[in-house]
């Protein structure tokens, strides 16, 4: 006479990824098409000069940013640049 349940036999657990991994991003298939090339070239030359441009006005505005280009320090380096050569110029 058998006493209490019988014992199952456990499933092999699943294997657990390492949580300090970071995950993988989306990934993103390159046209093959000339047309589409080409407009993804023309789309990337467009933002890359608006980010520039933003960046430039926010760093004007911001003026004290030393890590954003065209801002106080670069302006007075230029003033400082053209007043050499106009005194050159004129002297």
């Amino acid at each position: 006479m058998a006493q209490g349940a019988i014992k199952k036999s456990s499933k092999p657990s699943a294997k657990k990824t390492p949580t300090h991994l970071p995950k993988r991003g989306s990934r993103i298939i390159k046209p093959k098409k000339t047309s589409l090339i080409t407009q993804n070239q023309i789309k990337k030359k467009s933002t890359s000069g608006l980010n520039a441009q933003t960046e430039k006005m926010l760093a004007e505005k911001a003026g004290h940013l030393e890590l954003l280009k065209g801002g106080k320090k670069d302006r007075l380096k230029s003033e400082v640049a053209k007043g050499k050569k106009e005194g050159k110029v004129a002297g």
